[in-house]
């Protein structure tokens, strides 16, 4: 095997060479560029120009480039919109570095953050994604302008700012499918309903009669690990001669990844003899992805008076993670119960077992030749789980993912020019839980044989209706018509608890003796707590949309719902837009919002047990419409609510084009968990003569409430130059936000100090991009300069601010990386790129706190912590 001196000079070579190789390309065609004549390169810019309909990299905001979102009467282009929406043309997300969507989406636009989750329960198979630093929840997921329905994970640990959230998967699709990515950065829930507090993301699919493309891409990381394949491939055909189809598949695997140190109580026991302690202890890496396959169907039928569309998707994959490293001598309920003073040994038969020593007096570690005999030399009847895991073990969580979604709809026009669009669709989104590598301590020697547990699992299911009619309406005393939208829409909401196999929440025959109940890491669902919880609402809508002068935009909506389970809400936008010339414009809106609590969120329950204080008892997250938790307090969920206000200037000039947003949300009733409530033995008793039997068996209980407000404030810049430097179109482009979320009020023991914190500070208030992208004949070439702010991260959820409190924040520091990329096409179809993205291999700071866990970098470090990432893709469209 290599040494680590090895691998390292092995891996500072190759991405040396990737680094050389990419600048010294894009130099060599920039001098060969600078030599042609400047009539040829007139020529060539103008036809890329016309192919290309001239869409910048990662900002496409020419004129001919239309979207769905910002009003619901009509398609508007960007750069005449009246809110800030950020345009991605197709083929250049598809070509960014990474491969999934949400990656795609962190690069391009700078509001948008997620980061890598090495170790963070359910949120390692759904990823927590944050626009302009509000929670995933907060921000609504459309596909061909068609309400996405969420994910069946509820982040219970989402580093403070995500915890409790439930928010779309929005990386089930392949980029290939993609015509478009929309990105609107202001509230919209009266025009879209729940969820677009922050703003919407709208997925629109290709529509190819002929043709197709197929393509393979492969990468890993300078470190040598995390390789990743890819493959996709896209047919178009027609569908009668009216009609299309477009089938788009993509199947994909990724290695895991690990940036760990030894722990250092791992390595203490180690040098004490103790066999099979693994090195690393804990893996703090990416997930290891296998079997992810996505499929996308588009397909439309145009008759003399109707169009019919259909489109849907089909996804699953299987994620695995890591986990915590339990400790031979101090994981409790396993091991030791004295915090490591002393063996856990169970009796299996009742017989007295004896006392075995893991420290000395003076705290330190017995050598395992002092223990390991003692351990041998037990009687039949007495057990301890050291005799087969010497080493401790590392448990590996993860799950099955499985999302299925279709959209069935028919529009067309009535009468004088009313356009109507029926639709209806449906959404299914499961996740199946397994961890690997653990046990039910309670259950002494009677494991499944492969160690492996299925702690149960969620599904979300949504059906959705909706009608909607739109006309444009002359008004005598203005020149224009006023173009009006209406609708009306029904939804129904499902969440179910899956309960888990028998041995994953078994309370087994050691129980009493203080060994842990259920799977360790992740007990199952056991069948108390299994159940579906569904609600329905309705909506309707008005939007109408006028131009007062010749230089005035005016807009506005009202929407009214309401909901089965907590009641109606109505909200309203206003929206405006003056162009003071052809090239300059300020518009700016005014709105209210919402965010519905999902069935999820209000329905919850799940139960841990233990030995507490010489009896079985269990520490349960509740309803908050259970009479425990009303006990306590809680009432049942309301929306979160949220004013928006936003302010803009558009330049609009010739090759330039430049976008400056402010913006201002306020959020009231943020639903948190609250913290813990321990049950007095006087609570119980009372609880129990009121009827509520389950409080007999209750120690702690914890629920979702309505608790804090926060505002937030930012900027975005975005700004673009189409040129015809180096002998072809050479476009600049710069985005940069500036982001800041303050927490106004809360209630002290719902939420902590450090949460706030997090909520505030955890993820950078400034981050940005400029980028370069060249295009001439047959090459191409994408230079990107990425900057993201300092960040705070409460390493662990030590729940402490300060350091000098003993506790392990991490302030980290600012950061640049940069992404390149050269590419050729060729006359036959046949395409080649390479690049990599983070090519001069930045990595955060050391952390500081790398001993106690093993994690060698800030785990959630806003650009990754993986290092640089090389990669080629081939294709050919035919």
């Amino acid at each position: 095997m290599k040494s680590n001196t090895q691998r390292r000079l092995a891996r500072h070579s190759l991405s040396a060479g990737v680094r050389l190789a990419l600048v010294t390309t894009m130099l060599s065609v920039a001098g060969i560029a600078g030599a042609q004549s400047q009539e040829q390169s007139q020529d060539q810019s103008q036809e890329q120009a016309q192919a290309q309909q001239g869409q910048a990299e990662g900002q496409a905001t020419t004129l001919e480039t239309v979207s769905v979102l910002g009003s619901r009467t009509k398609p508007r282009s960007e750069a005449t919109s009246a809110v800030p929406i950020d345009i991605l043309d197709g083929e250049e997300f598809r070509r960014q570095p990474a491969v999934d969507v949400l990656d795609k989406l962190r690069t391009l636009v700078p509001s948008f953050n997620v980061s890598t989750i090495p170790i963070d329960d359910a949120a390692t198979l759904v990823r927590p994604a944050n626009l302009r630093g509000l929670p995933p929840d907060n921000t609504l997921v459309l596909v061909n302008g068609k309400r996405r329905h969420r994910a069946a994970v509820i982040t219970f640990l989402g580093h403070g700012l995500s915890d409790g959230s439930q928010g779309p998967d929005i990386s089930v699709f392949p980029s290939l499918a993609l015509e478009q990515v929309e990105v609107l950065r202001d509230g919209a829930a009266a025009q879209y309903g729940s969820d677009a507090i922050a703003g919407v993301i709208n997925f629109q699919l290709k529509r190819l009669e002929e043709g197709g493309t197929i393509e393979a891409f492969a990468g890993q990381y300078y470190e040598g690990d995390g390789f990743t394949q890819q493959y996709a491939a896209q047919i178009g055909m027609p569908l009668s001669e009216r009609g299309f189809a477009t089938f788009t598949a993509e199947w994909r695997t990724a290695d895991a990844t690990s940036r760990s140190v030894q722990r250092d109580d791992a390595a203490a026991v180690a040098a004490a003899g103790y066999p099979g302690v693994p090195n690393p202890a804990q893996i703090w890496g990416s997930p290891e992805v296998d079997k992810d396959i996505k499929l996308v169907a588009n397909m439309g039928l145009s008759t003399e008076s109707m169009d019919f569309y259909l489109f849907g998707n089909y996804a699953q994959r299987e994620v695995i993670g890591g986990f915590y490293y339990r400790n031979p001598t101090t994981r409790g309920g396993v091991f030791s119960n004295d915090d490591g003073q002393t063996l856990l040994i169970g009796s299996l038969n009742g017989a007295p077992c004896p006392t075995i020593s893991l420290r000395d007096a003076a705290g330190n570690l017995i050598p395992y030749s002092v223990v390991g005999p003692q351990v041998q030399a037990l009687p039949g009847n007495c057990f301890t789980f050291l005799s087969s895991l010497p080493g401790g073990f590392t448990p590996n969580f993860g799950g099955e993912m499985e999302d299925a979604a279709v959209t069935a709809g028919v529009k067309g026009m009535w009468g004088d020019g009313w356009h109507w669009d029926l639709s209806a669709s449906y959404g299914r989104n499961e996740i199946d839980f397994f961890i690997l590598n653990t046990v039910n301590a309670s259950q002494g020697p009677n494991q499944p044989a492969d160690m492996r547990f299925n702690p149960g699992g969620n599904v979300q299911t949504e059906r959705n209706v909706n009608f909607d009619v739109g006309h444009d309406l002359a008004v005598g005393f203005l020149d224009e018509p006023v173009s009006l939208a209406m609708g009306a829409e029904w939804r129904e909401e499902e969440f179910q608890v899956i309960a888990g196999d028998p041995a994953s929440f078994a309370i087994g025959p050691l129980t009493q003796q203080g060994f842990s109940i259920g799977s360790n890491g992740f007990p199952g669902f056991n069948p108390r707590t299994a159940g579906t919880f569904s609600r329905d609402n309705w909506a309707v809508y008005v939007d109408a949309e006028a131009r007062l002068t010749e230089k005035f935009l005016m807009a506005a909506a009202v929407r009214y719902e309401d909901y089965s389970d907590f009641g109606g809400t109505t909200n309203w936008k206003l929206t405006g837009r003056y162009d003071f010339t052809d090239t300059f414009a300020m518009r700016g809106a005014l709105s209210t919002g919402f965010r519905a609590p999902t069935p999820g969120q209000s329905n919850v329950s799940q139960v841990t047990s233990a030995f507490i204080d010489g009896q079985l008892r269990d520490t349960a997250t509740l309803p908050p419409t259970n009479p425990v938790a009303a006990f306590y307090g809680a009432d049942p969920l309301t929306p979160e609510e949220s004013e928006n206000v936003s302010l803009g200037l558009v330049w609009n000039h010739d090759a330039w084009q430049t976008t400056v947003d402010a913006y201002h949300i306020e959020v009231t009733d943020r639903i948190a968990r609250s913290t813990d409530f321990t049950l007095t033995d006087a609570d119980r008793a009372a609880l129990v003569a009121a009827g509520v039997a389950e409080a007999a068996t209750l120690s702690r209980v914890g629920f979702f409430v309505n608790d804090f407000d926060t505002t937030t404030t930012g900027v975005d810049i975005v700004s673009s130059y189409t040129s015809e430097h180096f002998g072809g179109e050479t476009i600049y482009s710069v985005a940069a936000n500036w982001n800041r979320t303050e927490v106004d009020s809360f209630t002290p023991g719902i939420i902590t100090e450090a949460r706030i914190k997090k909520l505030e500070e955890s993820l950078p208030r400034t981050k940005g991009y400029f980028s370069v992208n060249h295009q001439r004949d047959m090459f191409s070439a994408n230079l990107r300069v990425n900057y993201f702010g300092s960040f705070y991260e409460d390493h662990l959820d030590s729940d402490v601010v300060l350091v000098e409190d003993g506790g392990l924040p991490i302030y980290g520091d600012s950061a640049v990386t940069v992404d390149a990329e050269v590419g050729w096409k060729f006359a036959s179809g046949l395409y080649v790129n390479v690049g990599a993205q983070n090519l001069f291999d930045n990595v955060p700071d050391a952390n500081p706190w790398a001993g106690i866990a093993g994690a060698q970098y800030p785990v959630h470090a806003p650009y990754g912590f993986n290092g640089g990432f090389y990669y080629a893709r081939v294709g050919f469209r035919f």
